[in-house]
């Protein structure tokens, strides 16, 4: 039941216009607001980002009414508290405000005051002659995810299938190498009663075929299922490396999927194992940390320091020279020859042998050598032509080129970037956040054909033993300069690439809200140039 609480410490709404403020609320322990004035009315919003709780008054508050989330680059319309961008789920709660009698009070419940969180209204009962309409969604990721929560709260009465072989309901995909846990409650985002209110219908299973002429899917137990509308959301399967040893041998991991982690979790047993990481990009390294305290852990890299295809050899070197401070040692510039058995156990590795001659004995084996689009169910599918890296070309709304009704998002989906020196060039992002960002935008064109698509900055998130964050991309134009403020060796930095007088992208630690104001700066097209921060503006 809502009630009517005294704000702590005001005596009057004095915010001045573009400003905010994280207030205590009175008789609720730990129980905070934030005020915000935008257009020169203020108003009690969550004082929590949904997504992991990052306090929103360390954030950025835009000209035209978006709050961003100072960590991951969640944002929220700051009237509405609605979302406006992943990777947040919830929404804001608004809380009435007013002012009397020298004292400033909140209306609201106090559950919302203290989770900070107000569940999407997805409640769909009763779908009638709606169910002519159906929308199924292959796949079982975060794209999956922004699909159909999405769907739902934009009013969509037909029907919603996911064919999934997950094994699971949508989850914290980002926790298993940044963490390694297996613990679904821990990871699930939403629960099976959240999907029943919503009438949304999950398959176990994988499809296929796809029959685009007959509008249906088939999976592999045989199931027919028929569609109006397609959304193909089946993300990236793990390469493996084509190298003896690696084909056959036991305690040789990918890291994908919430077994994946299990497995691992369970060889490292009681720690104290040797672990060779073999992949010096996000995945790799985040393994890595989360595995050095307590083995002895080395990872195998191809470039010259690790990370040096996104974030440059400047900062990768600095993030090599921090993370071996933490026991973490690398190979560089290597290249794996094969794996060899274990002396005690002929089925499982026992060591990884470089070609330079180098022999790296190992108890179990990471990869972290890159995803393939997993499109395998359409290979020979005549209706769809894949890119050469297997993924589908989409347009700005997700819709799949040449066909109709069908959709395609994530880790699979070539789409035109618009973001600083993209120009519309076509793309591929890896990233748990801009999938899910891809499913709302599919979602909405599913229920709005005729509504605008909003195009947006991608942001990403590594756990590096301190955080790193990221905005921005390089892939569609590269880029040649680095404007670097900071020591990445101290985890405190920040650093901007450019092409030519243009950022293209950024990536900070310990600087926020740095990230998340680039982010903002970028989508309004007002991001300092070059030059002008090489004579020292501030983004923040």
């Amino acid at each position: 039941m809502s009630q009517e609480y005294k704000l702590k410490g005001l005596s009057s709404l004095s915010l001045s216009p573009g400003s905010k403020q994280e207030v205590e609320v009175e008789g609720i322990e730990d129980g905070k607001v934030l005020l915000v004035n935008t257009g020169g009315t203020t108003q009690a919003l969550g004082a929590k980002c949904t997504h992991y709780g990052a306090p929103l008054a360390k954030g950025v508050l835009t000209s035209d009414g978006r709050i961003t989330c100072p960590w991951h680059g969640a944002c929220f319309n700051a009237k509405t508290g609605d979302i406006e961008d992943a990777p947040a789920l919830d929404h804001l709660p608004v809380f009435k405000v007013a002012e009397r009698d020298g004292a400033v009070y909140v209306t609201g419940e106090e559950s919302a005051i203290k989770s900070s969180k107000r569940q999407p209204n997805v409640k769909c009962a009763g779908l009638g002659s709606a169910q002519e309409e159906h929308v199924i969604v292959v796949g079982g990721g975060s794209g999956t995810l922004g699909v159909v929560e999405s769907l739902r709260e934009k009013g969509w009465k037909g029907g919603i299938t996911v064919v999934s072989n997950e094994g699971n309901y949508p989850i914290d995909r980002t926790k298993l190498s940044k963490a390694l846990l297996t613990d679904l409650d821990k990871l699930t985002w939403r629960n099976k009663d959240f999907y029943e209110s919503a009438s949304i219908k999950f398959v176990d299973g994988q499809v296929n075929n796809v029959d685009f002429s007959g509008r249906s899917v088939t999976t592999d137990a045989g199931e027919k299922i028929s569609y109006t509308k397609l959304v193909l959301a089946t993300g990236g399967t793990p390469k493996r490396l084509p190298l003896d040893g690696f084909k056959n041998l036991d305690n040789i991991f990918t890291l994908r999927s919430v077994n994946d982690t299990r497995k691992i979790v369970d060889q490292i047993g009681n720690k104290g194992k040797k672990i060779v990481v073999v992949g010096s990009s996000f995945i790799g390294m985040e393994c890595a940390v989360a595995t050095a305290s307590d083995n002895d852990v080395t990872v195998v890299g191809m470039e010259n320091v690790p990370l040096e295809r996104v974030l440059g050899e400047k900062v990768g070197a600095g993030l090599q020279k921090a993370l071996e401070g933490k026991g973490v040692k690398f190979y560089m510039g290597a290249s794996v020859d094969k794996a060899e058995p274990s002396s005690s156990d002929s089925s499982k590795v026992g060591a990884v042998c470089l070609k330079d001659g180098t022999k790296l004995e190992a108890d179990l084996v990471v990869l972290g050598v890159g995803v393939s689009p997993a499109t395998q169910y359409l290979k020979n599918n005549s209706n769809i032509k894949l890119e050469d890296d297997g993924s589908i070309k989409v347009n700005d709304d997700y819709s799949v080129a040449g066909l109709q009704d069908v959709y395609a998002v994530g880790d699979i989906a070539t789409f035109p970037y618009h973001g600083p020196g993209g120009d519309g060039k076509p793309v591929r992002i890896e990233h748990w956040n801009v999938a899910q960002k891809a499913g709302r935008i599919a979602a909405n064109h599913i229920v709005n054909p005729g509504g605008k698509t909003e195009h947006f900055i991608p942001i990403f998130w590594s756990a590096l033993g301190a955080q790193l964050r990221y905005c921005g991309n390089t892939m569609a134009s590269g880029w040649d300069d680095l404007v670097l403020d900071g020591n990445p060796a101290e985890n405190q930095f920040v650093a901007y690439y450019c092409k030519g007088e243009t950022v293209v992208a950024m990536a900070s630690m310990g600087r926020d809200p740095a990230m998340a104001q680039s982010a903002e700066l970028m989508r309004v097209n007002k991001m300092p140039t070059k030059t002008e921060l090489q004579e020292g503006i501030s983004v923040v």
